[in-house]
C-alpha cells in the first residue's frame, strides 16, 4: 500500500498537541492493521505525519483490525471499548499510545499534562468534571493501570490518574525516600499545584498505602478513600529485614540491566504477560525499570514496603485505628500479595470501614472492573 487507510489519515490529521504534547522529543507511534500493513505516525514539531513503517523501532505500537481503526477515527470511546475487549492492543509505551489516541480523537475525553510541584513534575492523565478524585497506582505500575477506572467514573468526577514520583513519566529524584509519607507529601503538593483543597483518593497496592497515609497524615486534604488490595504493614516475621537495611537502592543507578535479559525474565515470571493488560503492565514496568533512576526508585519503594514497622509507637498497625476518613477496602480472594486474611485485621482496627470481597487477584479494577467500579461509584456519591 502506498497510501495510508482513510481512518489513519483522519487520526493523524486531527492530532492536537494541546491534548497530548511529546515536547521537544521525536516520537514514533506505529499504527498496525491486524494481518496487514503498518504506518508510523511521526510526532514532532507539535504535529503528526504518516510514513510507511521502515523497520525503525517504534516508541509505541497500536494494533487493530480495519473496523476498529474506523471506530477509533469516529469515536475515542468506541476505541477504548475495543482496547478493554482486546481488539486494540497498545504495546511498549502505554502513555504515548493512549496519549496519541486522545490527541487524535474528534472530542477528546482525556487530558495529559506534566504538573510542576515543589517536588518536581508529576505526570497526570485526566478526564471528567466535578469533585476531584486521585488515582494512585501500585509498585512498578503507572497511571495507565487505572484507565478502566478513569473511564468508569469520569462522567461525574474530575478524575486525575497520577504517575507517582519515581514511576512512569514523573520526576525520579535520586535519594528520595520513596516511602508512603514521601508519596503522600507529593500528592499534597500536587493538590496545591492544581489549586484543589480536597480530593477523594483511590489507590491500588502501594498506591493504597499512599492513600491511607494521606488519610493519616493529611486528613484535611482527602474526603473519602478507596483501597484496592492495599499494601499493609507485614505481620509475619521479616527474616531479610536486617540485611535489606544494609543494601542501598541507589545501587540501581549502576546496575547493568540489558533490556533483552530483563524483559525475558519479567515476561517468564508474570503469568499471561504476552497479551492484554498484563502485557501492557509489563511494558510500563520496563519503561521505568530500564532507566537507572527508575530502578533506584523501584528498589527504594519495594524496600520500604518490606521494612515498614508493623508495631511500636510509629508502626503501621499502631497508627491505623486513628484513620477517620471514610474508607472502602476492596479485597481479592485469590490475591497472592495481600492475602484476604488481612481483612480481619483491618476490621478490628477500623470497625467503621466498609469492605468488598471479590473473586480476583491483586488488581480488582482490571480483573473485576464492573463490580469494583459500581461499588466505587456508590461510595463516592455519598454526601460528606
Amino acid at each position: 500500500m502506498t497510501t495510508p487507510p482513510a481512518a489513519l489519515r483522519t487520526l493523524a490529521g486531527r492530532y492536537d498537541p494541546e491534548v497530548f504534547d511529546v515536547g521537544s522529543r521525536r516520537a514514533l507511534v506505529r499504527l498496525q492493521q491486524t494481518g496487514g500493513a503498518a504506518w508510523d505516525a511521526v510526532l514532532e514539531d507539535r504535529a503528526a505525519r504518516l510514513i510507511s513503517a521502515n523497520g525503525a523501532r517504534p516508541d509505541a505500537v497500536l494494533t487493530a483490525d480495519a473496523r476498529t481503526w474506523e471506530r477509533l477515527a469516529d469515536d475515542l470511546r468506541g476505541g477504548m471499548d475495543a482496547f478493554r475487549a482486546g481488539r486494540l492492543k497498545v504495546r511498549h509505551d502505554l502513555h504515548l499510545g493512549v496519549g496519541f489516541l486522545a490527541a487524535t480523537a474528534r472530542e477528546s475525553a482525556l487530558r495529559f499534562r506534566h504538573v510542576p510541584t515543589k517536588i518536581g513534575d508529576i505526570s497526570t492523565m485526566e478526564a471528567g468534571e466535578g469533585p476531584p478524585v486521585l488515582l494512585l497506582h501500585g509498585l512498578g505500575a503507572t497511571k495507565a493501570s487505572f484507565l478502566p477506572t478513569l473511564a468508569a467514573i469520569a462522567e461525574r468526577h474530575r478524575v486525575i490518574s497520577v504517575d507517582l514520583p519515581g514511576f512512569g513519566d514523573s520526576t525520579k529524584p535520586i535519594g528520595a525516600p520513596y516511602d508512603a509519607r514521601f508519596f503522600a507529601r507529593t500528592m499534597v503538593a500536587l493538590l496545591d499545584a492544581l489549586e484543589l483543597e480536597r480530593a477523594d483518593a483511590i489507590g491500588n497496592s502501594m498506591g493504597g498505602r499512599v492513600a491511607i497515609e494521606l488519610g493519616l497524615s493529611h486528613p484535611d486534604r482527602v474526603r473519602r478513600l478507596v483501597l484496592l488490595a492495599p499494601s499493609l504493614g507485614w505481620l509475619r516475621e521479616r527474616r531479610w529485614a536486617k540485611l535489606l537495611r544494609l543494601v542501598r537502592p541507589e545501587l540501581g543507578l549502576i546496575q547493568p540491566a540489558p533490556r533483552g535479559i530483563v524483559e525475558g525474565i519479567v515476561r517468564r515470571t508474570i503469568p499471561g504477560a504476552q497479551d492484554g493488560w498484563a502485557a501492557a503492565g509489563v511494558d510500563e514496568f520496563l519503561r521505568s525499570y530500564l532507566t537507572p533512576r527508575g530502578r533506584a526508585a523501584f528498589y527504594a519503594a519495594a524496600r520500604n514496603i518490606y521494612l515498614e514497622e508493623p508495631h511500636g509507637p510509629d508502626g503501621f498497625w499502631t497508627r491505623l485505628p486513628s484513620l477517620d476518613t471514610p474508607s472502602l477496602f476492596v479485597w481479592g480472594r485469590q490475591d497472592p500479595l495481600v492475602p484476604i486474611a488481612f481483612a480481619r485485621h483491618v476490621r478490628e482496627a477500623l470497625p467503621q470501614a466498609e469492605h468488598l470481597e471479590l473473586h480476583c487477584g491483586h488488581v480488582p479494577q482490571l480483573e473485576r472492573p464492573r463490580e469494583t467500579h459500581e461499588r466505587i461509584a456508590r461510595f463516592l456519591s455519598r454526601a460528606g
